[in-house]
Order: C-alpha cells, then sequence, then structure tokens
C-alpha cells in the first residue's frame, strides 16, 4: 500500500494503489501513518517526498471501502502529525479530495503540468476533514480558497501556480525528479537552522508582528552555535562567490 524509501538523506513515500487510484483505505492510512513517523525518527533521512504510483498522486479517501478512522494522526493517517523536518509533495495526475488535503500538508509542492486539483469530495457531501478548511487559506488566500472548497471545480496546474498552491511546475513524469533536485538542495544545508526556521515559520502564523518577532528569536537562539560554526566557515573562505558548500548534517 505504502513504500518508503531513502535514497541518502531523502525519503521518498509513495501512496501504491494505483488500481484505485492511490485512494486511501484504513490500512493505507495506517500504513502513511508509521512512514512518516519513521521518516521523523531516522536520523539519516533529511527531506521527505510523498508521491503516488501509476501516474496519479491520490484520489482521497476510498469511499468504496468507506473504512477509515478519526484517529489523532487524522483519517488519512497523518494529516494531523507534525514532523520536524521538511517535507514535498511531487504530484502527477490527479490530486483531489482528500489527497489535495494530503499535498497541502507538505511544506512545498511540484506538480506534472497535467496535473488537476480541486475539492472534489464537494460533488459527495464528504467533508474535509484532514486539514483543508485550515491549510488551503493559508496558501491560497481566503478568496481562492473558497472558491474550491464551495464549488469543487477542477484547478489545473498552472492556475495552481499563479495562486501559490504550486511551487514548480514540472514537465509530466518529472515532478518526483524535480522534487528529489529541491530535496537535495535542502538537505545540503546546516540542518539545524534549516529546521528552526522552518519550525519559526509554522509558529508564527496567525500570530501578532510583536509575538512572532519573539517565536523568531527563540528558534534562532536554538541555532546559535550553527551560526557561528557558518560564520567561521564563511571566515575561512567557504561558500563565497555563490560556490557550493560541503554538507553539515547538523
Amino acid at each position: 500500500m505504502v513504500d518508503y524509501t531513502l535514497d541518502g538523506s531523502i525519503a521518498v513515500i509513495t501512496i501504491d494503489r494505483p488500481e484505485a487510484k492511490n485512494a486511501i483505505d484504513n490500512e493505507t492510512a495506517l500504513a502513511l501513518r508509521d512512514a512518516w513517523q519513521r521518516f521523523d525518527d531516522d536520523d539519516d533521512a533529511f527531506v521527505g517526498i510523498l508521491t503516488g504510483s501509476g501516474g496519479t498522486f491520490s484520489a482521497g479517501a476510498d469511499l468504496k471501502a468507506m473504512d477509515l478512522e478519526d484517529r489523532p494522526e487524522g483519517w488519512l493517517g497523518f494529516s494531523r502529525m507534525h514532523v520536524e523536518k521538511p517535507t514535498i509533495a511531487a504530484i502527477e495526475g490527479h490530486c483531489v479530495a482528500g489527497g489535495l488535503e494530503l499535498a497541502l500538508w507538505c511544506d512545498l509542492r511540484v506538480a506534472g503540468e497535467s496535473a488537476t486539483f480541486g475539492c472534489f469530495e464537494r460533488r459527495f457531501g464528504v467533508p474535509l476533514v484532514d486539514g483543508g478548511t485550515q491549510r488551503l487559506p493559508h496558501i491560497v488566500g481566503l478568496g481562492r480558497a473558497l472558491d474550491m472548497i464551495l464549488t469543487g471545480r477542477a484547478v489545473n496546474a498552472r492556475e495552481a501556480k499563479e495562486w501559490g498552491l504550486l511551487t514548480r511546475i514540472a514537465d509530466d513524469g518529472a515532478a518526483l525528479a524535480v522534487a528529489q533536485e529541491m530535496a537535495a538542495t535542502i538537505a545540503e544545508y546546516p540542518q539545524q537552522t534549516v529546521r528552526t526556521d522552518r519550525a519559526a515559520v509554522y509558529d508564527g502564523l496567525g500570530e501578532e508582528l510583536a509575538q512572532g518577532l519573539r517565536i523568531e528569536a527563540w528558534h534562532g537562539q536554538r541555532a546559535l552555535e550553527t551560526a557561528h560554526e557558518g560564520a567561521e566557515r564563511f571566515e575561512s573562505g567557504e561558500g563565497r562567490h555563490g560556490e557550493n558548500i560541503e554538507r553539515r548534517e547538523e
């Protein structure tokens, strides 16, 4: 149902139910939960990529099985989970209903140019219960989020990119490769500050500026040792003039 592959410091988690358009039943939800927990616990995994097999990302909940349970981690397995490390969704084909909600859970989203997005559960009276009503407005704005949620219409990759729903558009079939390139770039940097800066962004969402600055300062204090090490490397000449720097794991 779910495949976990570690390539260097990049974990690729693949929903593998192509015969069901990668729709998620209870067994798959449990496997996804376990996969993301494995990623978060794995000191060798720096970036996680979520994708689907067979040219489809996910059609969301399996309405034929209709056996999902409302767990603390979310109906679809991990939509209420928190991981400490960056995540990317690599999207081909349909990313709709709960599949869209799982893509929204990720930090970044890359899609093939023919990908389709939408809150298709609207057609069947199924509610958004895996974070869609909360994450989508943060990403695309209130009006656009309500357009998708209330009308249930399909949104193509170009429109999704214009709205900020997508980070990048790739050639069809190349979304995973592009996501892996992005992940490799992220993994090259000192991971302590990658994670504290990411945490500061999320912890500051919805806060007034003064509180957000306090949150940023607190997270920054946690990374000062890494910052001093980086300054020493800069002083020694490493990484100047746009040159690549050697990866520092922590």
